[in-house]
């Protein structure tokens, strides 16, 4: 039995009509008579007759002059995107000078029989610079930037006593200020307190502590790896990561790379200090640092080959396929002594003669130069330069790989392709995130007619996102919100891949795209946007939902088993990427209702019934939960976050 064809154009002879007898409806009123003895009637039967012959003419067109047309219209494959992860770099030991790791540095999955290893590639260098303790002080609750001196603990450490961190009673605000002997950016520090440490009063698994670092811009958060003291509470390590730009400044007129501990205002009625630790002795080392890398390889000066003095010439790459990045690729062609540069260009149509121009095909990985055509005149002309016989054609660098292959869970990376001295270990402490597979054909020809209708101008909110979706590669979901008055920016809201993490529970700050992410959707929409409307690319908001359920496990059911599913079904139901009813992410505005919960629950094994379900409203940010509700309003810019679900069962 034959392969069914493809059906391209499924209207036939009676649609036609009846469209056109719609539209005659509507723009000519006065037209009321629409029987079949209407001379007009004949007209539309008749031009409809050919249109059902063009139609079924169109049916016959192979898939092969299907693709040629896609070609013609000059849509090609989008090229995969690479998982992105954050890699942590550990030495064996602090040491006296720069450890370096460089740009380019391979890190790999564990060998499994069977499967190929997934390496990933440093996107930046990475300094871990030797640090020492310079300086350690306390401020009150008023910062030395409302005017209070910082009282410096030295004298009292130097003479072997135990010095107070903070006030007698602590309040939030109170500050101990740690100063580097120089800039660590970002690098891991390690606070050694080798001392007993009394603070009374707070949970030693969440002290009302945050930790913060100086930047240009002000002070920053720093991530605490590890707290072995429970919030300045006993002996024990600190290890703090630090922001990127972390930078030497003047406080109170003292210079170092400062990093400061802030007592915060306990959560959910959580006790405070009711004294305030004391430390004896404090040390400060760099013990490693973090850095950004993908799932790709970085290729430099490949070169392609010698040109051949022709318009039109094509050159393959060797690694395919090449990403996509945010700095357009450069060629390079030997001219005399030096090299000249030329400039990638989405197509050759504004191109003349002169121009050093080419184009890439990523997916495929062809450099391609400008073509010259004969014009209705018999003259000739040239959309681009033509490199002369001879000369050399090499790329500067670009970046090969990605796919969905990259998502790797956390801890996966920890295999160092080349062994650099004095670094112990890497790992990601993250699910690398952001990989996506190359488009095949059969998503390309859903996608044509959409890029034949937006014609890369932003005019409509579809508009908006299937450029913004294009400029993203896909690796985030996009929402465009119309402005509500005259005047207000068109917001395109962006949710980051978050599938590394799988369909539990995962970080409130996952969802937080990329700044590179986000600078490459504005630059895409502002290049196509309508003279005079402004656009705003953010991230949309986040709604907590708490969900508390009280089940019945059936007899023959684990409860510990009840009580996990449970959970993981309330997680997925209200994912931004896998929730909703059909599985394909949270729908905008939508809002969340008991009924849902129910629906997630459904298909629980080993769940007799639901009890009692109810819903809160929370925020993700100060874990304020409302009052129970039945029903959650989202708005029409939101999404649902799932903030700590609750699940009591019974057997």
């Amino acid at each position: 039995m034959p392969l069914p064809a493809p059906n391209l154009d499924d209207r036939g002879f009676q649609d036609f009509v009846d469209d056109a007898k719609r539209l005659v409806r509507r723009r000519i009123p006065a037209w009321t008579d629409h029987n079949v003895h209407d001379p007009g009637v004949t007209l539309i039967e008749a031009v409809a007759t050919i249109a059902d012959q063009l139609s079924y003419r169109l049916n016959q067109v192979p898939e092969r002059h299907y693709r040629k047309m896609l070609d013609l219209l000059g849509i090609t494959l989008r090229p995969p995107a690479a998982a992105r992860a954050e890699l942590a770099f550990r030495l064996s030991a602090p040491r006296p000078e720069p450890v370096r790791v460089a740009l380019g540095t391979r890190v790999a999955t564990r060998r499994v029989p069977g499967e190929q290893p997934v390496s990933f590639c440093t996107l930046t260098e990475l300094g871990i610079v030797p640090v020492q303790l310079a300086e350690l002080r306390a401020a009150p609750a008023v910062g030395p930037e409302g005017g209070s001196e910082l009282r410096d603990l030295g004298p009292a450490l130097t003479a072997g006593e135990a010095a107070p961190c903070f006030s007698d009673v602590p309040k939030p605000g109170d500050q101990l200020y740690v100063g580097l002997s120089a800039p660590a950016p970002s690098c891991l520090i390690l606070l050694r307190t080798d001392s007993e440490i009394e603070g009374i009063g707070v949970d030693p698994d969440d002290p009302p502590l945050r930790w913060e670092a100086r930047t240009p811009t002000g002070w920053a958060a720093c991530e605490v790896e590890q707290d072995e003291t429970g919030g300045l509470n006993r002996p024990g390590d600190i290890v703090l990561a630090l922001p990127h730009d972390h930078v030497a400044t003047l406080l109170n007129g003292l210079r170092a790379g400062w990093l400061r501990a802030i007592v915060t205002e306990p959560d959910d009625g959580r006790p405070s200090y009711s004294r305030s630790p004391v430390v004896s002795r404090m040390t400060a080392a760099c013990v490693g640092g973090r850095v950004a890398a993908a799932h790709a390889d970085h290729v430099t000066l490949e070169v392609l080959g010698r040109a051949e003095g022709v318009a039109g010439q094509r050159f393959p790459v060797r690694r395919t396929p090449m990403l996509m990045t945010a700095e357009p690729l450069v060629v390079e062609v030997s001219a005399g002594e030096g090299w000249e540069e030329w400039t990638e260009v989405p197509d050759f149509a504004g191109s003349d003669r002169d121009d050093p121009h080419f184009l890439v095909d990523r997916s495929a990985g062809i450099v391609e130069f400008g073509p010259v055509v004969r014009l209705a005149d018999g003259t000739v002309r040239s959309y681009g330069k033509v490199p002369p016989e001879g000369a050399t054609v090499r790329l500067r660098e670009y970046w090969a790989g990605g796919g969905a292959a990259g998502n790797v869970p956390t801890g996966a990376l920890s295999v160092l392709s080349t062994a650099i001295p004095y670094v112990k270990s890497v790992t990601n402490r993250r699910p690398a995130v952001g990989g996506r597979d190359g488009e095949s054909v059969e998503q390309a020809k859903v996608r044509a007619p959409l890029a034949l209708r937006v014609r890369d101008r932003a005019v409509t909110a579809e508009d908006y996102e299937a450029i913004a979706t294009e400029a993203a590669l896909g690796a985030a979901r996009i929402r465009c919100v119309a402005p509500a008055a005259l005047g207000e920016p068109v917001r395109v809201l962006v949710v980051p891949d978050v599938t590394g993490f799988g369909v539990g529970r995962f970080p409130f700050d996952a969802l937080t795209p990329d700044e590179e992410l986000l600078r490459r959707i504005a630059a895409a929409l502002d290049a196509r946007r309508v003279v005079g409307v402004s656009v705003e690319v953010a991230p949309p908001h986040y709604q907590g939902v708490t969900v508390a359920v009280r089940l019945r496990a059936r007899r023959t059911a684990a409860v510990d088993e009840v009580r996990d599913a449970a959970l993981t079904a309330l997680h997925r139901y209200l994912h931004p990427w896998f929730g909703g009813p059909d599985g394909a992410g949270w729908r905008f505005g939508r809002p969340v209702s008991l009924g849902d919960v129910h629906a997630a629950l459904a298909s629980i094994p080993g769940l007799d019934y639901v009890e009692d379900a109810r819903l809160y409203a929370a925020d993700p940010l100060t874990a304020v939960r409302g009052e129970a509700s039945a029903r959650i309003e989202i708005g029409a810019d939101s999404l649902p976050f799932s903030y700590d679900h609750q699940a009591q069962v019974r057997p």
